[in-house]
C-alpha cells in the first residue's frame, strides 16, 4: 500500500488522495461502532434511538454514558461498549496519523539515501 523507501515520495495530490481514503476508513470505522452503540442501547435498555444515539456517541467521544443502565445486560453491555470505544479511539488516530507518519520518515529517509 505504501511505497518503499527507495521509491520517491508520493506528490502531494497522491498523497491527500491517500489521506482522503484513509479519512473514509476512519469514518466508516466510527459509523459502524456508533451504530452498534445505538443497536445495543436501544436492545438492552430500550432507550429510544436518540437516547441511545447520544449515550453512544457520548461514550465514542470518551465522555460516558448519558443514562446510566438499569437492567444488568445493559449494565454489561455499557461496560464493554466503553472498552471498545476507547479501542476505535485509538485505531482511529492510528489509522489518520499513519500516512501523515510515514510521508515524514519516508522523506527523512529519503533526504539521507540523497546525502549518502
Amino acid at each position: 500500500m505504501y511505497e518503499a523507501k527507495h521509491h520517491r515520495p508520493l506528490p502531494l495530490p497522491r498523497f491527500l488522495q491517500r489521506m482522503f481514503s484513509h479519512g473514509i476508513a476512519a469514518l466508516a470505522l466510527l459509523l459502524l461502532s456508533l451504530g452498534a452503540g445505538v443497536a445495543g442501547y436501544m436492545y438492552y435498555e430500550q432507550l429510544s434511538a436518540v437516547d441511545a444515539f447520544l449515550n453512544a456517541a457520548m461514550l465514542l467521544g470518551g465522555m460516558g454514558p448519558v443514562n446510566p443502565p438499569a437492567t444488568n445486560a445493559g449494565k454489561l453491555f455499557a461496560g464493554c461498549y466503553a472498552l471498545y470505544a476507547g479501542l476505535v479511539f485509538i485505531v482511529t488516530a492510528a489509522i489518520m496519523l499513519t500516512p501523515v507518519l510515514h510521508r515524514v520518515l519516508h522523506r527523512f529517509h529519503w533526504a539521507s539515501e540523497d546525502e549518502a
